[in-house]
């Protein structure tokens, strides 16, 4: 049985509207810990996306444009999906189109969810159709009757550093989320979709780093032509030689790889240790 976008989308999706400040976006995407926003208009269309990298750019660019609306700045050719599409097509997308971790999905113009990278990797829900649309149902009531346990993100730290501010000034440093070499791919990708987080760096004895472990290499791209799964340990599967930085580079020098190079976590390594990591949230 082919398992289709309706089956695992977000329904409620946060958005922005197209005339809305880059402010409110930037906030919103902060507050849910989200790397990108569809951007809707007053009928719930769907006509662009807003990401973290796009704000970053237009900071760069325009450092006093918290007030530019979001329409500037959106992209506007965006790659999204129907209610029917089948997961095997969406994990394609995201493969082909390496920057991409949201795939709207529209019906008939009209966004109606989400599809990210964290809900292809979770395990897949079993049983036929009925039984499998039964428990989403059930899952979505009981968290709308449960909202003591609704997630809260960390608070955001105060962000008025200065000019020359370095990557210790910004960076996580403690209660640091790791997964070692010989781990299974399945604990990595818990902790992605548990911690809602996008990557993770992968150490050895002494917090000494030997790569990182993303949603993208877990995503399996079905239509590859390969019979072979992911690999079963996280050292078969990550990405060896990451690059990093080190905590008294400049600011800038982060932000410029993430706006780039498209990088969404950058480890943060001082004499082969890992002693911190920066992200594309903790520049907004």
């Amino acid at each position: 049985m082919v398992l289709r976008a309706r089956e695992i989308m977000t329904n409620r999706v946060v958005t922005v509207r197209a005339d809305a400040p880059v402010s409110l976006a930037e906030k919103r995407l902060a507050e849910f810990r989200f790397s990108a926003l569809p951007v809707t208009d007053d009928r719930n269309r769907l006509v662009g996306m807003i990401s973290v990298v796009d704000l970053l750019r237009h900071r760069e660019d325009h450092p006093d444009g918290s007030q530019t609306p979001v329409e500037a700045v959106m992209t506007r050719d965006i790659v999204h999906m129907s209610p029917n599409a089948g997961l095997g097509i969406i994990a394609h997308r995201m493969r082909t189109y390496g920057e991409l971790r949201v795939i709207p999905i529209v019906d008939r113009g009209v966004l109606v969810g989400v599809v990210t990278r964290s809900d292809l990797i979770r395990p897949r829900p079993t049983g036929n159709a009925m039984s499998r649309a039964v428990r989403r149902f059930v899952e979505r009531r009981s968290e709308d009757l449960r909202p003591s346990t609704t997630y809260r993100p960390p608070p955001r730290r105060p962000r008025s550093l200065p000019a020359d501010a370095t990557i210790r000034d910004a960076m996580t440093s403690a209660d640091l989320v790791t997964v070692t070499e010989d781990q299974t791919t399945e604990e990595a990708a818990a902790l992605l979709t548990g911690r809602r987080l996008t990557s993770l760096p992968v150490v050895r004895a002494g917090d000494r780093l030997v790569g990182v472990i993303s949603e993208a290499d877990l995503l399996r791209d079905p239509l590859d032509g390969r019979r072979t799964g992911r690999p079963r340990t996280v050292g078969g599967a990550m990405s060896r030689d990451p690059v990093t930085v080190g905590p008294d580079d400049e600011l800038r020098i982060a932000r410029r790889l993430m706006s780039d190079r498209g990088f969404r976590i950058l480890p943060v390594v001082q004499a082969g240790r890992l002693v911190g990591v920066i992200s594309r949230r903790d520049l907004l």
